[in-house]
Protein backbone atom coordinates (compact mmCIF):
# COMPACT_ATOMS: atom_id res chain seq x y z
CA UNK A 1 0.00 0.00 0.00
CA UNK A 2 1.72 3.26 -1.29
CA UNK A 3 1.22 6.71 0.83
CA UNK A 4 -1.12 7.90 -1.98
CA UNK A 5 -3.41 5.20 -1.17
CA UNK A 6 -3.75 6.36 2.73
CA UNK A 7 -3.73 10.10 1.70
CA UNK A 8 -3.65 12.57 -1.13
CA UNK A 9 -0.38 14.16 -2.28
CA UNK A 10 -0.94 17.37 -1.31
CA UNK A 11 -0.23 15.99 2.50
CA UNK A 12 2.87 14.71 1.99
CA UNK A 13 4.18 18.21 0.74
CA UNK A 14 4.32 21.73 2.58
CA UNK A 15 1.49 24.28 1.93
CA UNK A 16 2.26 27.27 1.04
CA UNK A 17 -0.52 30.20 3.10
CA UNK A 18 -1.51 31.12 -0.46
CA UNK A 19 -2.01 27.75 -1.22
CA UNK A 20 -4.06 27.38 1.99
CA UNK A 21 -6.16 30.55 1.29
CA UNK A 22 -7.54 28.71 -2.13
CA UNK A 23 -9.23 25.54 -0.03
CA UNK A 24 -12.71 25.69 0.37
CA UNK A 25 -13.79 26.59 4.36
CA UNK A 26 -14.74 22.53 3.71
CA UNK A 27 -11.74 21.46 3.24
CA UNK A 28 -10.23 23.44 5.71
CA UNK A 29 -12.36 21.91 8.41
CA UNK A 30 -10.95 19.70 11.06
CA UNK A 31 -7.21 20.53 9.76
CA UNK A 32 -4.42 22.59 11.20
CA UNK A 33 -1.64 23.21 9.36
CA UNK A 34 1.82 23.14 11.33
CA UNK A 35 5.11 24.42 9.48
CA UNK A 36 3.33 23.86 6.54
CA UNK A 37 2.24 20.23 7.12
CA UNK A 38 -1.57 19.71 7.15
CA UNK A 39 -2.20 17.55 10.69
CA UNK A 40 -5.59 15.95 10.53
CA UNK A 41 -7.59 16.56 13.61
CA UNK A 42 -10.20 13.73 14.57
CA UNK A 43 -14.16 14.66 15.17
CA UNK A 44 -14.47 15.89 18.88
CA UNK A 45 -16.57 14.07 21.08
CA UNK A 46 -20.11 15.64 22.15
CA UNK A 47 -18.65 16.42 25.26
CA UNK A 48 -15.38 18.53 23.81
CA UNK A 49 -18.12 20.51 21.56
CA UNK A 50 -20.49 21.33 24.29
CA UNK A 51 -18.13 22.40 26.51
CA UNK A 52 -16.36 24.49 23.99
CA UNK A 53 -19.69 26.32 23.23
CA UNK A 54 -20.51 26.70 26.71
CA UNK A 55 -16.90 28.53 27.01
CA UNK A 56 -17.37 30.60 23.73
CA UNK A 57 -20.95 31.55 25.12
CA UNK A 58 -20.05 33.03 28.43
CA UNK A 59 -17.23 34.38 26.81
CA UNK A 60 -19.12 36.10 24.19
CA UNK A 61 -21.50 37.62 26.93
CA UNK A 62 -18.74 39.03 29.01
CA UNK A 63 -16.81 40.43 26.76
CA UNK A 64 -18.65 43.31 26.18
CA UNK A 65 -19.16 44.89 22.42
CA UNK A 66 -15.02 45.47 21.69
CA UNK A 67 -14.67 41.28 22.19
CA UNK A 68 -16.22 37.95 20.25
CA UNK A 69 -15.71 34.78 21.62
CA UNK A 70 -16.27 31.77 18.86
CA UNK A 71 -15.69 28.39 18.06
CA UNK A 72 -13.80 26.54 14.94
CA UNK A 73 -11.97 28.89 13.09
CA UNK A 74 -8.04 29.40 12.02
CA UNK A 75 -5.67 31.85 13.85
CA UNK A 76 -3.05 32.37 11.30
CA UNK A 77 0.12 31.77 13.58
CA UNK A 78 2.88 32.42 11.10
CA UNK A 79 2.93 32.63 7.42
CA UNK A 80 6.62 30.99 6.40
CA UNK A 81 6.08 27.89 6.73
CA UNK A 82 2.60 28.40 7.28
CA UNK A 83 1.20 27.36 11.19
CA UNK A 84 -2.83 27.54 11.22
CA UNK A 85 -4.47 26.70 14.45
CA UNK A 86 -7.46 25.89 15.07
CA UNK A 87 -8.65 26.62 19.33
CA UNK A 88 -11.40 25.29 20.30
CA UNK A 89 -12.30 28.82 21.93
CA UNK A 90 -11.05 32.12 20.30
CA UNK A 91 -12.08 35.92 22.00
CA UNK A 92 -11.09 38.27 19.11
CA UNK A 93 -11.50 41.90 18.57
CA UNK A 94 -15.23 42.62 17.25
CA UNK A 95 -13.79 44.98 14.50
CA UNK A 96 -11.45 42.64 12.71
CA UNK A 97 -14.81 40.37 12.33
CA UNK A 98 -14.32 39.68 8.53
CA UNK A 99 -10.54 40.30 8.06
CA UNK A 100 -9.34 36.82 7.51
CA UNK A 101 -7.30 35.46 8.48
CA UNK A 102 -7.65 36.30 12.01
CA UNK A 103 -4.21 36.96 13.07
CA UNK A 104 -2.39 36.71 16.70
CA UNK A 105 -2.67 40.56 16.88
CA UNK A 106 -6.84 40.43 16.87
CA UNK A 107 -6.86 37.72 19.59
CA UNK A 108 -7.08 38.04 23.13
CA UNK A 109 -7.51 34.62 24.29
CA UNK A 110 -7.46 30.98 22.61
CA UNK A 111 -9.29 27.65 24.56
CA UNK A 112 -7.99 24.47 23.77
CA UNK A 113 -9.84 21.48 25.28
CA UNK A 114 -8.11 18.75 25.60
CA UNK A 115 -9.29 15.22 24.22
CA UNK A 116 -7.47 11.97 23.95
CA UNK A 117 -4.87 12.22 21.87
CA UNK A 118 -4.37 15.69 21.96
CA UNK A 119 -2.64 16.04 25.48
CA UNK A 120 0.95 16.45 24.21
CA UNK A 121 -0.15 18.88 21.44
CA UNK A 122 -2.31 21.20 24.11
CA UNK A 123 -0.13 20.86 27.26
CA UNK A 124 3.44 21.81 25.82
CA UNK A 125 3.43 22.45 21.70
CA UNK A 126 0.03 24.82 21.58
CA UNK A 127 1.32 26.63 24.40
CA UNK A 128 4.45 27.49 23.17
CA UNK A 129 3.49 28.17 19.67
CA UNK A 130 0.48 30.65 21.24
CA UNK A 131 3.21 32.33 23.40
CA UNK A 132 5.46 32.67 20.68
CA UNK A 133 2.82 34.76 18.47
CA UNK A 134 2.01 36.73 21.30
CA UNK A 135 -1.28 35.70 22.01
CA UNK A 136 -2.13 37.06 25.83
CA UNK A 137 -4.03 34.40 27.46
CA UNK A 138 -4.20 30.35 27.58
CA UNK A 139 -6.42 28.68 28.80
CA UNK A 140 -6.63 24.15 28.26
CA UNK A 141 -9.58 23.00 29.94
CA UNK A 142 -8.96 18.65 31.13
CA UNK A 143 -11.64 16.40 32.01
CA UNK A 144 -10.89 15.37 35.56
CA UNK A 145 -10.88 12.17 37.72
CA UNK A 146 -14.12 13.71 39.74
CA UNK A 147 -15.63 14.79 36.27
CA UNK A 148 -15.31 17.98 36.59
CA UNK A 149 -13.58 20.20 33.96
CA UNK A 150 -10.34 21.53 35.45
CA UNK A 151 -9.51 24.89 33.88
CA UNK A 152 -5.49 26.09 33.64
CA UNK A 153 -5.34 29.42 32.85
CA UNK A 154 -1.99 31.16 31.76
CA UNK A 155 -0.87 34.53 31.21
CA UNK A 156 1.72 35.90 28.51
CA UNK A 157 5.25 37.23 30.28
CA UNK A 158 5.27 40.25 27.12
CA UNK A 159 9.00 40.19 27.18
CA UNK A 160 10.02 36.67 27.46
CA UNK A 161 6.81 35.19 25.20
CA UNK A 162 6.09 32.68 27.85
CA UNK A 163 3.33 31.99 29.47
CA UNK A 164 3.18 32.09 33.32
CA UNK A 165 0.88 29.57 35.25
CA UNK A 166 -2.26 30.90 36.46
CA UNK A 167 -5.26 30.07 38.46
CA UNK A 168 -6.73 25.96 38.02
CA UNK A 169 -10.62 26.25 38.67
CA UNK A 170 -12.63 23.24 38.93
CA UNK A 171 -16.45 22.94 37.76
CA UNK A 172 -16.91 26.89 38.12
CA UNK A 173 -14.38 29.22 36.34
CA UNK A 174 -14.01 32.35 38.55
CA UNK A 175 -11.42 34.19 36.19
CA UNK A 176 -10.73 37.90 36.29
CA UNK A 177 -8.35 37.84 33.26
CA UNK A 178 -9.11 38.79 30.61
CA UNK A 179 -11.56 39.86 32.13
CA UNK A 180 -14.38 38.86 35.29
CA UNK A 181 -16.27 35.95 33.75
CA UNK A 182 -17.94 33.23 36.00
CA UNK A 183 -18.82 29.87 34.17
CA UNK A 184 -20.61 26.96 35.67
CA UNK A 185 -18.95 23.93 33.76
CA UNK A 186 -20.03 21.76 36.80
CA UNK A 187 -23.19 20.65 34.85
CA UNK A 188 -21.70 18.84 32.04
Amino acid sequence: MTAEMIAPAWMHAQVTAEQYDSWSEEQCMGIEVVDGMVVVSPSASKRHNRLARILANALDTTAGPDWNADTDFDVRLQDVPLTNRRPDVVVYRAETLDITPTRPEHVLLVVEVVSPGSETTDRIVKVDQYAKAGIPFYWRVEQSVTGLPLVYTYLLDPASRVYRDGDVFTGVVKAVAPFPVEIDLSTL
